[in-house]
């Protein structure tokens, strides 16, 4: 099944690089990736076009194919990108879209569903949690210690050396639980398709250093019983950085929320789970 990349431009001025996979026909499943559009894995957008599915992952701000500024600086809010969500969903189709959201990307998608709630039928929430970056509630678990000490002793690579990115990538991955080839493979595409060698740029790009300087105020966990639409929360049972603990606090407090944990997955959705992620949403 073929894609095809494409860019809308919001009712803001905001280009944003995008990808279709299925039927423009079909029902709308958008997925925000965390920061660019390759945290999605191409398996389950495959799968999820199978469903009957009209597929479209895009570029956050100052990643991938979109509108790039300042990525050290960003003169964007959370709630912007939430907007940018909404705007493409509205763009796309005008029946309300099912979001979803991995990561930092899960919480711009909390955020669009509880802004824009007429703009979506569904939520979907993967390996995320009710907070912004920062110090995290006392009730909710932070990132493992260990894990955190050994990814911030890894020494950086040079930015502008694809494969020196490469690396970095799959060794940080392995420290997380995650598949280090499919993490090397991933670096590799999001080196190839940024369109600025700039070192600010690829670091944004393969780490989502921007989503650190953003303004993510005021708190929205507060606000999750106002979520009406049907919810699936998706976590990795070795989640470090993410504990599957945030997850069960979702679930628990977006009313009528599925909880789905995949037992051996960390912070990436596994090739083989694609599948049984794909079933799940596509039952929303």
């Amino acid at each position: 099944m073929h894609s095809t990349v494409r860019s809308f431009r919001t009712p803001g001025g905001v280009t944003l690089g995008v990808e279709h996979f299925g039927d423009a026909a079909a029902p709308l499943v958008l997925l925000v990736g965390g920061t660019t559009m390759l945290s999605w894995p191409d398996a389950l957008c495959h799968a999820l076009a199978r469903g009957g599915r009209h597929v479209v992952r895009y570029d956050l701000r100052d990643s991938g194919a979109s509108t790039t500024v300042d990525p050290e600086a960003p003169a964007y809010t959370l709630r912007d990108l939430a907007a940018d969500a909404a705007a493409l969903a509205r763009g796309l189709d005008d029946r309300p879209a099912h979001l979803a959201g991995i990561g930092v990307g899960g919480m711009v998608a909390q955020v669009a569903a509880l802004d824009h709630p007429k703009a979506f039928s569904a939520l979907t929430l993967v390996g995320t949690r009710p907070v912004a970056p920062g110090p995290v509630d006392d009730d909710l678990p932070d990132h493992d210690p260990a894990t955190r000490e050994r990814r911030f002793a890894l020494a950086l690579p040079d930015w502008s050396d694809r494969a020196a990115v490469a690396e970095y990538a799959a060794a940080g991955a392995a420290i997380r639980g995650d598949d280090p080839a499919a993490a090397r493979t991933r670096a590799e595409r999001i080196f190839d398709r940024t369109p600025d060698t700039a070192p600010a740029v690829q670091m944004a790009n393969q780490l989502g250093m921007v989503f650190a300087r953003l303004d993510c105020t005021p708190r929205w966990r507060e606000r999750l019983g106002e979520i009406a639409v049907p919810a699936l929360v998706v976590h990795g049972r070795r989640d470090p950085f993410f504990p599957v603990g945030n997850g069960e606090a979702l679930a628990r407090e977006i009313p009528g929320a599925r909880l789905l944990v995949l037992e051996e997955a960390a912070t990436a959705i596994p090739d083989a789970t694609a599948g049984e992620v794909a079933a799940a949403m596509l039952a929303l």
